[in-house]
């Protein structure tokens, strides 16, 4: 029935239940709670029987929402199916509780009340007494949904000032299931199972020289899972590594809410983080520990985010981006094989590690021969040492220090101007009565503490610097260990593989025990050889230098 006969009868004095119109409900509660269950269950059965009892209406199935906010519709299955089945004709009217039943946000409210009414179809809020079919309701559906959505303001507000009194009274809020505690009445217990995985992923990162993936793969090796049984997800362990918790700290103010309608949060710079020793978390990890396991992650970090390129930081291995598949241009990537006879290091294709051997026919190669494939290339290649040692001081000599010192030192002191900036305004916080005196003496001894840490470090920063300048003045010592290395009779230095060698290729007709490779140069040529694997030894079938031009039309 179109709205403009619905008005025009309506003006004559008849009303909406005197109307023949089909009409169905919309229920929705926000939370999953038995109480709000419950009284969803009750309006389900009081709308079902108010729209029946109406001998004009015809009865059309309801749509209902269980535990879904009203700040917005996106979520919300059943009232989008209302909305779509309305435009289709479906229906005539809609009767719902109250506006914030419909949406808490004003626009969503007027927007959905309006696009109905273009497809015939009104909205009738029983408690606000708002009928979209009256003439006059768009006037006061805009005073009742503005009202609606201050409150969501207000309610945004009183949380944030409930989550302050909390922190204040000494209650832990946030995660209910934060790795290696309990949480029961707001109160964080050590869960020693947990806990020893905790100390586990500081000591293996900070002392153990492991990097985030490869500890995920280590725990995993030693058999400690996720609670689910997976490998700890590598997002996991450096929420691990970055939360002060772990050493017995307070952190709060890590995020801001931008628009309390779409909840949507920013992270914030952590000097803008609230962080102090607080007494009422127990610490899994000691302080010096956790403080050296995050100089070290934000070490990490920054280098990675220096190197456009990040090759160079992840080549912790000798031959890390050097191995490229001929098949696929794919680099090969390392793995570690454990068996009855020990571990041993291997490289795989990408293409083969990600869909197996049906996709990639290349072999994979061993570290050890590798090696001594290399140290046969720079035998055969060193005839005059002279000119490759002075060549390689050369390269050292005028290579620039990527490590910025000056940088790094420049952050550390940023961080105490910062930490003293936190101090100030703690100190205004204790003089306008805001927090306790020894509440100011706590949190003010923990900045001092702070302070002392980064000071510490760039102590440590300021003496690293020292040290890189005078090795510039030991080229003679490097030298005499250039010559000891390139005699090669101790096998193949991997530093030195590193400087010379630029990249190898594995080439297609490579077989399991018969291996092709072209091997490149950072001091100029490439080698041709050709190997079987033996029982235990390789058997070079040919070892030949190739000229540039073959090179580049192999590759």
């Amino acid at each position: 029935m179109e709205v403009r006969k619905i008005r025009a009868e309506m003006r004559m004095g008849r009303s909406i239940f005197d109307l023949p119109l089909r009409v169905a409900f919309y229920a929705r509660v926000s939370t999953d709670k038995y109480e709000q269950l419950s009284s969803l269950e009750n309006q389900v059965q009081y709308y079902t029987e108010f729209i029946q009892n109406k001998p004009n209406w015809t009865y059309v199935e309801g749509y209902i929402d269980e535990g879904i906010s009203g700040t917005s519709t996106k979520k919300r299955d059943s009232f989008n199916r209302m909305i779509a089945d309305a435009k289709a004709g479906r229906l005539d009217f809609i009767i719902t509780k109250e506006i914030s039943r419909f949406s808490r946000s004003t626009l969503d409210s007027i927007k959905y009340t309006q696009e109905l009414l273009e497809h015939n179809v009104g909205v009738l809020f029983q408690n606000d007494n708002i009928n979209t079919l009256d003439t006059d309701s768009e006037f006061r559906l805009v005073v009742m949904a503005g009202v609606a959505q201050d409150e969501v303001r207000k309610l945004s507000e009183r949380l944030k000032f409930g989550f302050r009194q909390s922190i204040r009274n000494g209650r832990i809020l946030g995660n209910d299931k934060i790795w290696g505690y309990d949480k029961k009445d707001c109160k964080l217990a050590i869960n020693e199972d947990e806990a020893e995985v905790v100390r586990l992923i500081f000591d293996l990162y900070a002392n153990g020289g492991l990097g985030v993936r490869r500890l995920s793969q280590k725990l995993y090796d030693m058999g400690y899972t996720s609670r689910k049984g997976n490998e700890f997800n590598v997002l996991t362990i450096r929420h691990v590594l970055t939360n002060p918790k772990y050493k017995g700290w307070y952190c709060g103010n890590k995020t801001q809410s931008i628009d309390y309608r779409s909840k949507k949060n920013a992270f914030l710079d952590e000097s803008e983080w609230v962080t102090y020793p607080d007494p009422n978390v127990p610490a899994i990890v000691p302080e010096e520990l956790w403080d050296r396991a995050n100089t070290l992650y934000k070490y990490r970090s920054a280098q990675m985010q220096s190197h456009q390129n990040s090759a160079e930081f992840h080549n912790r291995y000798v031959y890390s981006g050097k191995l490229i598949c001929e098949e696929h241009d794919a680099s090969f990537h390392r793995q570690v094989l454990t068996s009855a006879m020990g571990d041993k290091e291997v490289w795989q294709c990408r293409v083969y590690r990600q869909r197996g051997r049906a996709a990639c026919s290349a072999p994979q190669l061993r570290t050890e021969e590798l090696d001594e494939i290399m140290a046969k290339i720079f035998a055969k290649l060193v005839i005059d040492k002279k000119a490759i040692i002075d060549a390689l001081v050369a390269v050292i000599k005028n290579a620039p220090d990527e490590h910025n010192y000056e940088h790094d030192a420049d952050k550390l002191e940023q961080e105490i101007a910062q930490t003293n900036k936190k101090k100030d305004r703690l100190l205004e916080m204790s003089v306008e009565g805001a927090i306790s005196i020894s509440e100011f003496k706590g949190r003010n001894d923990g900045f001092n503490e702070q302070i002392h840490t980064i000071e510490n470090k760039l102590n440590v920063l300021r003496a690293e610097q020292a040290k890189s300048t005078a090795t510039a003045e030991n080229l003679e010592a490097i030298k005499t260990a250039l010559q000891r290395e390139l005699d090669f009779s101790h096998g193949v230095n991997s530093e030195l593989v590193a400087t010379i060698l630029d990249h190898i290729v594995v080439m297609t007709d490579s077989k399991k025990d018969e291996i092709h490779l072209e091997i490149h140069l950072k001091v100029g040529g490439s080698q041709d050889i050709r190997f079987v694997r033996e029982k235990s030894s390789l058997r070079f079938i040919s070892l030949k230098s190739i000229t540039r031009r073959q090179a580049s039309r192999m590759t």
